[in-house]
This record gives structure tokens, sequence and C-alpha cells, in this order.
């Protein structure tokens, strides 16, 4: 008996949707990631792009428990001498909340090409508005 293994041109990709409106931000990234990794399918396979494209929706909504709003920060450095930039997440979920959310995802991914290609296939928007309803995203519930 063989091992299964999934080929890219065989695949059919679907696509998923999460409304993050009260949900925790480990919970939703958990769920966007396993879908964009394909390792909620049974055909999964490590070394193959299987995941499947997925949209969340009202990401200013998300809630950070305990005191992260405050105590913890995003860090970038733009290269120079002194050039280290910190932004609390308090005002990273007033300005930009999908930063939030596609960061969160980013470091739940694979680092390498497989992982590039997913994050690629993540879209997140501010509030409930989206423009994917061609595509007929099947909804996804947050555990």
């Amino acid at each position: 008996m063989s091992t299964f293994m999934a080929k890219k041109e065989t695949l059919e990709r679907k696509w998923y949707i999460i409304d993050a409106s009260g949900k925790t931000l480990g919970k939703v990234a958990t769920t966007a990631a396993t879908i964009l990794n394909g390792k909620h399918r049974p055909e999964y396979t490590p070394h193959v792009d299987c995941g499947e494209s997925v949209i969340v929706i009202n990401a200013d909504k998300i809630v950070l428990t305990g005191k992260k709003l405050d105590q913890k920060y995003y860090y970038r450095h733009s290269g120079y001498i002194g050039g280290l930039k910190k932004t609390s997440y308090r005002e990273l979920m007033r300005t930009k909340p999908e930063l939030v959310v596609r960061l969160a995802v980013k470091g739940m991914l694979p680092k390498n090409t497989i992982g590039d290609k997913s994050i690629a296939r993540l879209i997140v928007y501010r509030n409930d508005q989206h423009k994917q309803q061609a595509q007929q995203p099947i909804p996804v519930e947050v555990k």
C-alpha cells in the first residue's frame, strides 16, 4: 500500500469567511492559519500548498484579553541606528486592526515559500463589508 500525496494541480480551493466580532485574536488567528495551511483537509500533505482562501471580517471588533492592549507592542526597525519604533496594540487596534490580525496569522504559518503563498490568500476587512460575494465563501465558526 502506498501513501497518498496530494498534488497542487488536482486540489480544488474553496473560500471561507470568519466573523471576528467578539472573538479573541488567538482563536481567530489559529482557525485562519489552519485553513490557510490546509491542515483541515483529509488529503493534507506537508510539502504541498493545500491551503484555501480565508476572509476575516469585523477585525475592529476583535478582543484582546487581559492587559494586552497596553502591555503588548508591535516593533519595527528602519535599519538605521536608533530606528526602533514601537506601537502599543491599543493604538494599532484603533488605527490598523487589519494589521493586527494579519501579523497574528502570519506568525502561525510556516516560515518558507508555502507560508508566503498562504498569507497571500488571507484577506482582512475592518468591518462586515467584503468584495468576495462572487466566490460564495463558506462561514466558519471559531471555537
